[in-house]
């Protein structure tokens, strides 16, 4: 009988044990989750594949992607949701082939702007309302 009891009595504690590392997991933060806040749309069209990102608060995100065949840049704003027209732009510049932008009133995204700037640095920005990803480069 003593060895029953004893049995059960580390059955209880790891299962205890067990359940309160359950319950400390949680759900994973905004912090801790992966990927952009906006998917990408494709706005750039075939060929073209993300190749930097950035995020503005939980209103959206910037995507630059690079065309391989065509040595195309594009960059593109998307919102996280859809709603109300506010201030967008999309921006896409090079010391050699000068600057692209897009920007006005828009409810989804803002864009596609485009340079062929093949091996070249470009910066890359865009923002939706006060929000700005402030400029990033680029170089490949």
């Amino acid at each position: 009988m003593k060895l029953a009891r004893r049995t059960a009595t580390i059955m209880t504690i790891a299962i205890g044990v067990s359940g309160s590392a359950l319950a400390l997991a949680g759900p994973a933060s905004a912090a801790e989750s992966v990927g952009p806040v906006a998917k990408y749309n494709g706005a750039c069209g075939a060929g073209h594949k993300v190749i930097d990102s950035a995020d503005m608060e939980n209103l959206g995100t910037t995507f630059l992607t690079y065309n391989k065949t065509t040595g195309e840049n594009c960059v593109v704003t998307v919102r996280a949701s859809a709603g109300a027209p506010v201030y967008m732009f999309a921006s896409l510049s090079s010391e050699r082939e000068g600057k692209a932008t897009d920007s006005g009133q828009f409810t989804t995204y803002a864009g596609p702007v485009y340079l062929h700037a093949p091996g070249q640095c470009v910066t890359w920005e865009g923002g939706i309302t006060t929000y700005s990803t402030k400029g990033t480069g680029h170089c490949g």
